[in-house]
């Protein structure tokens, strides 16, 4: 009786969902999130929609840089973000609903000899490129010491890097070597690197999907047992090593 129950209350959930437009802010990094034009693809859009399948959802995706969706997420605007990684600061205007994406070193990547970074005190005086808006570990996040040249996209930060305007470049590591790789930009990386936490999908507080939190952790959970979460990922590791 109690799993009939359950049954019932997921479809009553989805049925109230049914139709539904969910506004999605993204920003492009692949391999993640790309965006090519009028095409979204990446895998975190491929896993989100997964779940938007199971909800029966509409999917809106409003493309702006990093920063400019962390003040869409506090206003409304959108309702979901992918892949932020979880701050105090934010939670006060989103819910981090699933940690869905693995965890992520973060790694510098130079050009010059004498830019290598083996430790962090290397960093003193480097000119540091980074994403706007992004957090990467809180001790560099908090160090007003550094040198930091802000940019809106990695393919920007790597440009800067080429062009000599910047010395370093902080970037996750898949998005650093793939944005690398298609900006034709050769760099080494360094051996000091920070350990990746894991990326959510997350819903702004004032969205009205706020109400359907655990239907949202259901739809997560059963692409996860079906092995669907995986095949995605596996996918996109190979492509990444195909590529390499």
């Amino acid at each position: 009786m109690r799993g009939l129950i359950l049954i019932l209350g997921s479809l009553m959930v989805s049925l109230c969902l049914a139709g539904e437009t969910v506004r999605v802010g993204i920003n492009h990094a692949p391999p993640y999130r790309v965006v090519d034009g009028d095409q979204i693809s990446g895998f975190y859009v491929e896993v989100f929609e997964a779940i938007a399948h199971r909800m029966d959802w509409e999917v809106q995706y409003v493309e702006a840089p990093f920063r400019r969706i962390l003040r869409l997420m506090e206003s409304g605007e959108v309702d979901v973000m992918l892949g932020p990684l979880r701050t105090a600061e934010r939670e006060r205007y989103m819910e981090y609903l699933v940690d869905a994406f693995p965890p992520e070193r973060r790694l510098f990547f130079y050009q010059r000899p004498e830019n290598e970074i083996l430790s962090y005190h290397d960093l003193r005086q480097k000119r540091i490129g980074v994403l706007r808006g992004s957090h990467y570990f809180p001790a560099f996040d908090d160090d007003t010491g550094l040198i930091k040249e802000a940019g809106i996209r990695y393919e920007n930060l790597v440009r800067m890097l080429d062009r000599d305007y910047v010395d370093v470049v902080i970037a996750p590591e898949l998005v650093g070597l793939y944005t690398l790789r298609q900006e034709n930009v050769e760099a080494q990386v360094s051996p000091f690197f920070v350990p990746g936490e894991r990326s959510w999908i997350a819903v702004s507080r004032k969205s009205a999907l706020m109400h359907y939190q655990e239907a949202i952790r259901q739809s997560m959970a059963d692409i996860q047992t079906q092995r669907i979460y995986d095949g995605l990922l596996l996918e996109y590791l190979q492509r990444t090593t195909d590529e390499e």
